[in-house]
């Protein structure tokens, strides 16, 4: 077993510091694996707790759990809480008001620890894809942690007397490696099955603070120099060749993880380069304010975003990086250490964690109640309701639109239902944003129309990486399927459309030739199934949250949508909606009318507004209505 100190290690400042840079960087965009960070935190976070409660166990013979959590409860919360009451009324005072019930809700759940789960419910549904982020996003590793902290001394415990009852105390070594192992498997499984909750959840992150906790109980060996370096290479390898279309944490993450541990493991005998670094003023510094520099800079990133509702430049992330050292280092100095260092009685900590967690609980609960679903837009009378404008079309809400892990569509048919003529609406959701358009034209002319979309699945068969809860295998069975059930439909039209601006995957270095290969296969797959094969071109591209920027600024200002190039290949026949949405510009409001409902699609108002230029559009085709 190895010794434990309470002493500061310098080598795990600098890790500390590593740690909140990479974040940071990923946030920035600068780094696209940076996200490892977290859990180079949680793998410290495992050493160093464990080693506390075995010091203490070996020592007295069992945990003070008062004192535990007392402990934890002033280290972490004065921190945690002034940055989120900064954070909740600033984000108040320059969000629209129609985005502060989600502010209040998301408050409330980083103030009881529990925003993990939160934010793995609100981003496994598909239709917060193109949603503005949380100021308040980045406690979900936190929350993992406290509640780590609030079963890991019960389970250390627990194993201490099973070694005792065994009188074998490697019984405790076993124990947590049964559970780090259960963990592991475990995220391996859920990051395939369902990735955002295997992100978020602690029995998925477990097996990483684990394989920490595993450090301070076996014994410490005689390591070569090139063995730290070579958890260093691990960490930087990690860092740039993931991103976030990397699964994670599962398989993937065992590289960062490996790599920390290699580096702890082996903390005495660092190659000199690395031990120069990580002892410098510089990087113990920025391990001091780690945890302040951690919670500061998301939002400080993400907030001036929000309010001008478009992605920063490259200069203003980088003043948004120095203001987030700034405020790190003051609330180090005025708000962590003197809390940290503060003589109180378990007992009064108990008492102000209690009121600083209702505090907080009102401060959300306030925001949520100052929430309107009206935006003033300049020019149109009595302003807008944002759940007019946001919408979804009716796919959605009655299980027609499919979601991540579906393969296959339902019935999902409209209009005239017992009509000889079909109509196939096939596609993502730049598809079913022409559903209420279609619905309508299928019910004056008499079609039956079968809507077959599925989220973040394009008809045209483009190669494209894993992301988040986008799984490509499933994307591709479920057009095998709903190509297969086109044939066996053999409608008179079949409409496609597909959103244009994913990522295109590293082999496609022309985006014009990656499209244009899908669209080929698209139609391989598809002639001779329809009578009419009709590809409706991707509508134009914003470059900001619509309703977002109509809520901050005036209309002229949010006129910055992009029309999108007509990409398509000889063979379909093709309606390019473009010339219906821009002139000199493509506008946010059209004829009154807020054009879309997010950074992406058209609104359903302005779906219905276009029923004329499509229905023309559709007989200009050669389409029978």
């Amino acid at each position: 077993m190895r010794k434990i100190t309470t002493a500061k290690i310098p080598q795990i400042q600098g890790l500390r510091a590593l740690a909140a840079l990479l974040v940071t960087l990923f946030h920035a965009k600068w780094i696209s694996g940076g996200f490892i960070g977290v859990d180079i935190f949680y793998v410290i976070s495992g050493f160093l707790i464990t080693g506390l409660l075995v010091r203490e166990i070996d020592r007295t013979g069992t945990i003070n759990f008062k004192e535990f959590y007392s402990r934890r409860f002033k280290r972490l919360l004065p921190t945690s809480f002034f940055v989120l009451a900064i954070t909740a009324i600033v984000a108040w005072l320059v969000i629209p008001g129609t985005m502060r019930a989600s502010l209040g809700r998301d408050v409330i759940a980083a103030s009881l620890y529990v925003s993990n789960y939160l934010f793995a419910w609100w981003q496994a549904d598909y239709q917060n894809l193109d949603a503005t982020p949380s100021p308040v996003i980045h406690y979900w590793s936190l929350a993992v942690e406290e509640q780590f902290y609030l079963v890991w001394p019960l389970l250390i415990l627990l194993f201490f007397m099973l070694a005792r009852y065994f009188k074998n105390r490697l019984a405790i070594t076993y124990s947590i490696a049964l559970v780090t192992a259960i963990s592991f498997i475990f995220s391996i499984y859920q990051t395939e099955t369902s990735p955002i909750w295997a992100f978020y959840s602690l029995p998925t992150r477990a097996w990483e603070l684990g394989l920490g906790a595993l450090l301070v109980l076996v014994p410490p060996i005689k390591t070569k120099k090139y063995v730290g370096l070579i958890g260093f290479i691990l960490i930087v390898i990690s860092a740039f060749i993931f991103d976030e279309s990397t699964a994670f944490p599962g398989l993937n993450a065992a590289l960062p993880v490996i790599g920390t541990v290699l580096l702890i493991a082996t903390i005495n005998s660092w190659p000199p380069f690395l031990n120069d670094v990580a002892n410098s003023r510089l990087f113990q510094w920025l391990g001091e304010i780690s945890y302040p520099l951690y919670l500061w800079h998301w939002p400080l990133l993400v907030l001036p975003s929000t309010y001008l509702a478009r992605p920063l430049s490259v200069f203003e992330r980088l003043i948004a990086i120095i203001a987030t050292i700034v405020f790190a280092d003051l609330t180090h100095r005025f708000v962590e250490e003197p809390y940290r260092h503060k003589k109180i009685l378990p007992i009064l900590v108990y008492k102000r964690t209690a009121y600083v967690t209702v505090v907080s609980v009102l401060m959300g609960t306030l925001i949520m109640f100052t929430s309107s679903d009206k935006i003033d837009v300049t020019g149109i009378n009595g302003g807008v309701s944002l759940a007019q404008i946001k919408a979804r079309p009716a796919v959605y809400d009655d299980g027609c639109h499919a979601n991540y892990a579906q393969i296959n569509s339902g019935t999902c048919e409209y209009g005239k239902t017992d009509s000889d003529k079909v109509m196939v609406l096939y596609g993502d959701s730049h598809a079913a944003q022409w559903f209420p358009a279609l619905h309508e034209i299928a019910n004056r002319s008499g079609y039956k129309l079968i809507s077959l979309t599925k989220s973040a699945c394009p008809s045209v068969e483009v190669k494209r990486r894993d992301q988040g809860g986008f799984k490509a295998s499933r994307c591709e069975k479920w057009r095998e399927n709903t190509t297969k059930r086109i044939k066996e439909i053999n409608p008179d039209v079949l409409i496609m459309s597909s959103f244009q601006y994913y990522a295109q995957p590293p082999q496609y270095p022309n985006r014009v030739k990656w499209w244009n290969d899908g669209q080929l296969q698209l139609l391989k797959d598809v002639k001779n199934s329809a009578k009419l094969l009709i590809y409706v071109t991707d509508t134009p591209h914003p470059i900001r949250d619509i309703p977002a920027c109509l809520a901050n600024y005036s209309i002229s200002e949010c006129n910055t949508s992009e029309r999108s190039k007509n990409l398509s290949i000889s063979g379909f026949n093709i309606i390019n909606p473009n010339p219906w949405l821009c002139s000199n510009v493509c506008p946010a409001v059209k004829d009154g009318i807020v054009t879309y409902r997010d950074a992406s699609h058209i609104s359903v108002d302005m779906a219905i507004a276009l029923i004329p230029k499509l229905e023309q559009g559709l007989r200009d085709q050669g389409v029978d209505i």
